[in-house]
């Protein structure tokens, strides 16, 4: 029987990593533990352990996701239920946890990164968001974004929210410019950041934060993320080589005895 935060993984590949099953599974939240089952099938059994029910509830949503190559199984004897760890936030969150993103988006990213899920997987996606809601802790932070993002591309007290698509083509040069100068976007904060104050920011915004969703809105999504991503291996590329191709410094004079 499962921990109240984990779930039953089958279908594994006998060629399948604890890293790949590690790397796969990590979309959906922190993992504490991975137990592997030899049953002496060929395939192979695992009990993956979340820190959260949450993570485990978008594990559940995998269920005939492909990795490796094999059809996944997952499951779970046990519920997972909201109220465990959707606490209201009074504070503005300035970090937000994979395992507090809508299941649309972390489906988003899972294709983006050139995983293969059904439109099945999807829909079930989009159904967890419309049944539990989003997490009130992912909501203020896409909140407190919305408001920085502005006030950075458009001035004091301005929002994305409030601002039309037209105005936030006409901000996207100077709050790229001024991302580059401050770095205010980091870590998980750069791709929305950055999303944000592009010209399809209310896009962005509208998909994080609304449980109205197609299973196109994610394929659109998940190709934004992937365009992300590949321009900043892009920009890391041409800060590797412009290191390298630097002169060298002039050697400095040996001091006298």
């Amino acid at each position: 029987m499962s921990p109240a935060a984990a779930v039953d993984v089958s279908g594994l590949s006998a060629s399948t990593t604890e890293t790949q099953l590690h790397d796969f599974f990590s979309f959906c939240g922190k993992i504490k533990s991975i137990e592997h089952k030899d049953d002496g099938e060929t395939s192979k059994k695992a009990v993956i352990t979340f820190e959260k029910p949450s993570a485990a509830r978008t594990a559940l949503m995998l269920n005939g996701g492909n990795l490796g190559g094999n059809t996944l199984t997952v499951t779970s004897e046990v519920e997972h239920p909201a109220h465990q760890d959707d606490v209201e936030e009074h504070q503005p969150q300035t970090h937000v946890e994979q395992s507090d993103k809508p299941r649309a988006g972390i489906a988003a990213e899972y294709l983006a990164n050139g995983h293969m899920l059904t439109d099945d997987i999807l829909r079930r996606a989009i159904d967890i968001d419309n049944k539990h809601g989003i997490s009130k802790r992912f909501l203020s932070f896409m909140s407190g974004l919305d408001k920085s993002v502005g006030h950075k591309a458009l001035g004091p007290e301005q929002t994305v929210s409030g601002k039309l698509h037209t105005t936030l083509k006409e901000a996207h040069t100077r709050v790229k410019t001024m991302d580059e100068q401050k770095g205010y976007s980091k870590v998980a904060r750069e791709y929305y950041a950055k999303a944000l104050a592009s010209p399809i920011g209310q896009s962005v915004l509208s998909f994080y934060t609304s449980t109205s969703k197609q299973v196109l809105d994610i394929h659109e999504e998940s190709l934004r993320i992937k365009a992300s991503k590949t321009e900043a291996a892009k920009t890391e590329a041409a800060k590797t080589a412009s290191t390298s191709t630097s002169p060298p410094a002039p050697a400095q004079p040996e001091s006298s005895k």
